[in-house]
């Protein structure tokens, strides 16, 4: 029992060495960084599910909202956020391609692409070229309920059980930094939960809204949505910048 105790101590005493070598490497590229571009191609769409004690329905769908501007505002967001540390420099960027790689991010993990396809698409789809960093911004999928359904990017879930119903918006996505000269990856991180997230737990950002918010009809012409998606995901992207050690925590 003892060598098997000193075994563990052993591991957690070297994966805290590792993690703590993680984050000094970070730190050290981001050191040098001062010039820096933001790309973001998380809000081209908004999916509502419905789900129960099962898991979800599988009977999602899938609505346009380029019309809210999503992307732009978090670009202007995570601009004023950096602002303050480096120099944040416009680009252009193809925004369907970096949307698309995630919703493919399945067949990436297989193994099918080895090369890191963001990488690839930092190099060839986004100008001006040469700067220290890019910061890109783009949906995520997360496990949910007993069924293993995904959920991905922007939503609305109607989750109802024999005693209520509830209605929560989701934002989960991922942020990644790429050195600007070697196109590698400096860090990636996931969005976590705020503290105020929804009482149906998601690994991102989420919280309860109004089922006036689940109305019938096209949810890009919801306001009220529109206004709830906005502030979550700016709640949420001060705090996962602040994560990456490129914003001071809010």
């Amino acid at each position: 029992m003892r060598a098997v105790g000193a075994k563990v101590a052993m591991l957690v005493v070297a994966f805290g060495i590792g993690g703590c070598a993680s984050f000094k490497t970070r730190d050290a590229k981001l050191a040098g960084v001062k010039t820096i571009g933001i790309i973001s191609a998380l809000g081209d769409e908004l999916t509502l599910a419905k789900g129960g004690l099962t898991g979800l329905d599988g009977r999602s769908q899938r609505f346009p909202i380029s019309s809210w501007n999503l992307d732009q505002q978090i670009v202007q967001q995570a601009t004023t956020a950096l602002g303050g540390r480096y120099q944040v420099q416009p680009v252009s960027y193809t925004r369907d391609a970096f949307a698309k790689l995630e919703t493919d991010t399945d067949v990436i993990r297989l193994g099918a692409l080895r090369r890191d396809p963001f990488k690839k698409l930092v190099e060839s789809a986004v100008s001006p070229q040469g700067l220290d960093a890019y910061v890109i911004i783009t949906k995520a999928k997360t496990k949910f309920g007993p069924g293993s359904r995904k959920i991905e990017g922007i939503g609305l879930l109607s989750y109802h059980t024999m005693m209520a119903s509830y209605y929560e918006i989701h934002a989960v996505y991922e942020v990644r930094v790429y050195d600007g000269k070697s196109f590698d990856l400096i860090e990636k991180i996931a969005a976590p939960p705020l503290e105020d997230g929804g009482t149906v737990r998601i690994a991102g950002p989420s919280r309860m809204v109004d089922e006036s918010l689940s109305q019938d009809g096209n949810p890009a012409e919801n306001e009220k949505l529109h206004a709830a998606v906005t502030d979550l995901v700016a709640r949420s992207l001060s705090s996962t910048l602040g994560d990456l050690r490129l914003a001071n925590k809010s």
